[in-house]
């Protein structure tokens, strides 16, 4: 897989997190390590951050639920109204999605 197709990769990944839900850099990461060949939760946030303001990035946290920096209160706003359980300064743990095997 080229570096712009796992770019691509990311984002219809991150596009299929249903609302409510969320996935942590590293589920991402990881989801698609067989596929890709690469499991870095830190290349997945440098993509968020770069190519992310088109698919719900809201729904993708740090591994302790903790919102993406510098937008956490719009992230707030926007899982609240997806009705996406919080806790403290992040989302519960009960929010944590994973794609169906094959997906």
């Amino acid at each position: 897989m080229t570096p712009d197709e796992y770019v691509e990769a990311v984002l219809e990944l991150v596009e299929r997190i249903p609302p409510g839900r969320v996935m942590s850099y590293g589920a991402v990461a990881d989801a698609l390590a067989e596929r890709s060949g690469r499991a870095s939760a830190r290349l997945v946030g440098s993509i968020m951050a770069r190519h992310g303001g088109g698919v719900p990035w809201h729904r993708v946290v740090n591994a302790a639920g903790r919102l993406p920096p510098g937008h956490e209160r719009e992230a707030r706003a926007r899982l609240r109204a997806e009705g996406t359980p919080l806790r403290g300064a992040g989302v519960d743990p009960a929010a944590n999605w994973s794609p169906p095997e094959g997906m």
